[in-house]
């Protein structure tokens, strides 16, 4: 990685946000970097106790509003589709109907508010409109907005094993990390994590502080102390990114929420039944052993035939499985199987055809 030149001093026309704003941050990172894992860790904490969650998807049917311990009084909003093209609308919409649910007693006062972005994210439309001088407001709702909440921080999550291979592919990973305040080093746990090259990072952003997340001492919690978002130490690039955000605007853009970009489809399985547990391995063992598949990240939460009251929650990303896990009791009122698989080019037929296969067979043993 080659060092950026960055954002001096004189060059960051950041505006001070008004006083009593109520402070956003966010935590973004490529498809599998963890961030869902981070933010149940965060809102463990008794200071985020009254902090509201936006939680934004890619594809059609949602799964990570249901892996998040949101707690039955906080605030907790999910959006689904590419954010790329609908975050300016959905986040300022989002926000405004918190302000407004404050004001109508529906809710407390809250202290902070946490955006989770979908893993193929790119920051810039987000902060655009979040930050003074950014995306111009469209109408009384934006105002609001602007006047009650500023842009705090952004967080990145890094995944170690896979990142340096994802940022020869996806320009929405640079993005992530270049915005970025904080930089959470992800997996390092594992055996055969790579090397992780530090001074590369920080390299591509100088600015933002770089944490392990398996470290001794490693606190969450202080990365998202409250502040205000500057574009000082950030790569020159950044500025550019955002200002070819505000030209763009994605007029005309008509766009399907399940596709981002040339290549990149999000596709949905469910099922309404019980699956035979070794068959949920065989067939997630089947669809993740393929290296050249293209499958960039899967997700899903499947019922069980063994305890269909404490469902299977599955995570891949490209070719690693990761362990199977139960939750203690169903997330929400749904209790399908659903999955969503993320990936390039990605031969989807085959995988439906399987799945039909193993529903077919959960059918049959159903009625027998």
């Amino acid at each position: 990685m080659k060092r950026k030149k960055t954002v001096a001093r004189g060059e960051d026309t950041a505006v001070s946000p008004p006083v009593g704003t109520v402070p956003v941050t966010l935590l973004t990172g490529f498809l599998g970097a963890g961030k869902t894992t981070l933010l149940n860790e965060l809102l463990n904490e008794p200071a985020m106790r009254d902090a509201a969650v936006i939680v934004n998807e890619f594809g059609s049917v949602p799964i990570d509003h249901g892996l998040v311990r949101s707690g039955s009084e906080r605030y907790f909003r999910t959006t689904t589709g590419c954010i790329c093209c609908n975050a300016t609308s959905d986040i300022r919409t989002s926000l405004y109907e918190l302000h407004q649910a404050f004001l109508e007693g529906v809710m407390p006062e809250i202290s902070r508010v946490v955006i989770e972005t979908t893993g193929l994210a790119d920051p810039a439309p987000i902060i655009n409109s979040l930050i003074a001088g950014g995306t111009p407001a469209l109408g009384l709702r934006d105002h609001i907005v602007a006047r009650h909440f500023h842009l705090s921080g952004v967080v990145t999550a890094f995944d170690v094993t896979s990142g340096r291979a994802m940022l020869d592919s996806f320009i929405e990973g640079w993005k992530q990390l270049a915005f970025a305040d904080h930089i959470v080093l992800t997996k390092t746990d594992l055996a055969d994590a790579t090397a992780m090259d530090r001074e590369g990072l920080a390299d591509l952003n100088p600015a933002a502080l770089l944490h392990d997340r398996n470290a001794a001492g490693f606190d969450l919690m202080s990365l998202f102390a409250t502040k205000n978002y500057s574009l000082r130490g950030k790569p020159e690039d950044v500025p550019g990114w955002l200002a070819a955000d505000r030209l763009s605007l994605h007029a005309d853009h008509v766009h399907d929420i399940n596709r981002h970009g040339v290549g990149v489809e999000a596709f949905d399985l469910t099922f309404d039944g019980a699956l035979d547990p070794q068959m949920i391995v065989t067939f997630l063992e089947l669809v993740t052993s393929n290296v050249h598949s293209g499958l960039l990240r899967l997700k899903g939460i499947f019922q069980a035939t063994d305890d269909p009251d404490r469902p299977v929650v599955a995570h891949a990303v490209q070719h690693r499985l990761y362990p199977l896990a139960r939750l203690e009791s169903w997330p929400d009122g749904d209790r399908a199987t659903r999955l969503v698989l993320i990936g390039m080019d990605m031969p989807q037929q085959p995988i439906r055809d399987l799945f039909d296969t193993l529903a077919s067979q959960a059918r049959r043993k159903g009625v027998s």
